[in-house]
């Protein structure tokens, strides 16, 4: 592997380095530097042809479908997937994951991030990015950081105070970098009057002198505003190529405004970053044929089972109407950056359904959903068919038009015209079963109760189909578990109505985000974090707690299945402060596991919990804190649905403690 020196390179050849060659490429020196390559992701590579054209590839599930997977396994599994097509298309950085903080539902990127929650977030992420580099290609994590809505992206920041920024913001990716990404990509926000490329605090204070990263911070495509500005805050790459990008950094240090070292530290971690990429571990290990299959696998435990009522599902027997352009073109993904071009041709759902055998699926003639997968035609076709038949499901939902990059929804509820078409239908037949396409929360207020059944489908790659018809048929058991709460209503949510006044907007939830903030102030949620059932009788029971060390536990649990459906089930921890001398969440999820519990078998689960599980960020002290006192561990299917609770507590030495009981002192 060639080695690169600072003393092989002039100033000119230093400062033209800092910013890209082209809009993809590093710059090379002019055949001095191997050529790297950049190629966008998470869901799967988008790499360009020289006439503009974008090259297929396999479209593996969303980051937000991943998420709901709770698998560390096959978060991993997709990273590693994505990096043999990386390798055969001569990428040497895959352009995610991403790990932002789905704070707003109105977000058009929250197809792109895994959970409200950081630390589901920051585990997901860092197996992702193990995925991907055991294969010699590098990552990058981002948007570093806070990067939580498309509206006005380029200009309106985000005011965000100390713990917030901490314990939500910024822990996921404190998570994420565990796994050594080669790269991490700064937002375009201003973040507390300062903008992510210039902000000294996130890029050095935070980064790198107290997370350890030790890569290159490259920023955003047009994330930077003053290229100087932002290598002086720690930002080594600047994407993508401008034409003034050299001459400015060539003014402002022949002004003195830049300095010889602090060029050397940006050129040195490129010249790093080129070394890690020439390695001999690029070797591809899969087949076009077992990448589909592995984004199926990842589908299948992806796909959420919201409501089930009467156990209508699975469909096993009958005739059932199944309904919507969605049967045939159902969407992958998101639109924007992250939109993977992909030859695989779907097959319709219905055939897949009656290659499984039990009820018979048919589509009504005449009927459909518009080109844009929004607008339902045709509908007395649609009701004449429905009429009779032993259930009835509607494929409905939002695609690459609706939540996309660079812009965000309008509103968290379903077209008016899709809404009318579910009551309609449900007042013809009282069997329906609705498929929810879509890539953050939806408000289903306005028919959910008028429904039997309701499976949030996500946008699950192009194994979407088959994933759906091995769950609906009985084949398998759903897993997926969600990880964003779905309010009420959009003005419900945290974030509310308001999308800030374009100069800023103010997050004055503070750390009460999600299902955190449900819980503060006891709202009601149309469905809660980590809510998904499943076609098996899942019992919890036997919870113990092993203490390893005073902040170290090993919490563990049997999950019993009393059916006759093999069934993977996402067990969660959460740990609750009970006497905190500050205000903390009610409880936040520090744990969990994904386990197969095969039909009338029981499994033992198992879950760590450390110094961090049990901490606050202390912003007096400026650290991670621990209060001594009683905590109590919760073990549930959801963050409303707790199985299982002990106490602990927690006694820590005197002089790691600075807020005591009164009475203690009392003379």
């Amino acid at each position: 592997m060639a080695t690169y020196k600072l003393s092989d390179f002039t100033l000119d050849e230093k400062l033209h380095l800092l910013s890209g060659k082209d809009n993809w490429h590093l710059w090379d020196g002019d055949g001095k530097l191997p050529l790297l390559r950049l190629a966008d992701g998470p869901h799967g590579m988008r790499i360009y042809n020289e006439d503009g054209s974008v090259k297929p590839a396999t479209a593996m599930p969303c980051l937000s479908a991943i998420g709901s997977t709770f698998n560390r396994e096959l978060a991993y599994l997709s990273g590693n997937t994505i990096a043999d097509e990386c390798i055969e298309m001569g990428a040497a950085v895959l352009l995610a994951p991403g790990v932002n903080t789905r704070r707003c539902p109105l977000n058009g990127r929250n197809f792109e991030y895994f959970s409200e929650d950081p630390f589901l977030s920051g585990e997901l992420g860092a197996a992702y990015i193990e995925g991907v580099q055991v294969k010699g290609i590098g990552t990058s994590l981002k948007h570093y950081c806070a990067n939580l809505r498309e509206y006005d992206r380029f200009y309106q920041g985000c005011d965000i105070d100390e713990r917030a920024l901490r314990e939500i913001y910024l822990a996921a990716f404190e998570g994420a970098l565990r796994a050594k990404p080669y790269t991490v990509m700064c937002s375009f926000t201003p973040i507390n009057g300062v903008y992510a490329s210039e902000n000294r605090y996130l890029l050095k204070d935070m980064l790198r002198d107290e997370f350890g990263f030790d890569g290159v911070v490259i920023s955003d495509w047009g994330a930077v505003h003053s290229i100087y500005k932002s290598v002086k805050a720690g930002l080594d790459l600047t994407m993508p190529y401008r034409a003034d990008n050299y001459s400015r950094l060539k003014e402002a240090y022949e002004r003195g405004l830049l300095s010889d070292e602090e060029i050397d530290f940006c050129v040195r971690n490129i010249l790093t970053l080129i070394e890690r990429t020439q390695n001999d571990r690029k070797v591809v290990t899969t087949t076009k044929e077992e990448r589909y299959q592995n984004a199926v696998r990842i589908a299948k435990e992806a796909v959420v089972l919201l409501k089930n009522e009467d156990g209508l599902l699975p469909l096993r027997a009958g005739n059932v109407l199944i309904s919507g352009s969605f049967v045939r073109r159902p969407p992958t993904g998101g639109g924007g950056s992250s939109f993977v071009e992909t030859t695989y041709v779907q097959r319709p759902l219905n055939e897949l359904l009656n290659e499984k055998g039990g009820a018979t699926y048919e589509t009504p003639a005449g009927h459909a959903i518009d080109s844009k997968g929004k607008i339902p035609i045709g509908l007395r076709n649609l009701y004449h068919a429905a009429y009779g038949k032993d259930a009835v499901v509607l494929c409905v939902g939002e695609d690459n038009t609706v939540e996309c990059e660079s812009f965000d929804r309008q509103s968290i509820r379903l077209n008016p015209q899709t809404e009318r078409m579910i009551l309609d239908t449900a007042a013809i037949n009282e069997n329906v079963v609705v498929l929810v396409y879509a890539g953050s929360a939806i408000d289903m207020s306005a028919w959910i109760d008028k429904v039997k059944a309701v499976v949030f489908v996500g946008f699950l790659g192009e194994g979407v189909n088959e994933a759906l018809a091995a769950i609906l048929s009985g084949e398998v058991s759903p897993s997926g578990k969600l990880t964003e709460s779905f309010p009420l209503s959009l003005k419900e949510s945290c974030a509310g109505t308001d999308p800030g006044n374009g100069y800023t907007e103010w997050f004055q939830e503070g750390i009460f985000v999600g299902y955190r903030y449900y819980d503060k102030w006891d709202k009601e949620v149309l469905f809660p974090f980590g809510h998904g059932l499943s076609y098996a009788d899942l019992t919890y029971s036997n919870l113990r707690i092993e203490k390893k060390s005073e902040t170290d536990y090993t919490v563990t649990y049997d999950i019993e299945n009393r059916s006759d459906f093999d069934a993977m089930e996402a067990s969660q921890v959460y740990v609750s402060d009970v006497f905190s001398m500050v205000t903390r969440p009610k409880k936040e999820l520090k744990g969990f596991s994904k386990d197969l519990i095969p039909a009338h078998g029981k499994t033992t689960v198992s879950v760590p919990l450390n110094a961090r599980s049990f901490a606050y960020y202390n912003t007096s002290l400026k650290d991670w804190h621990i209060e001594n006192g009683i905590f109590k561990i919760l073990v549930g299917a959801s963050s409303r649905d707790i199985r299982l609770s002990a106490d602990i507590e927690i006694t820590l030495p005197d002089e790691t403690q600075y807020s005591v009981y009164f009475a203690q002192h009392v003379m």
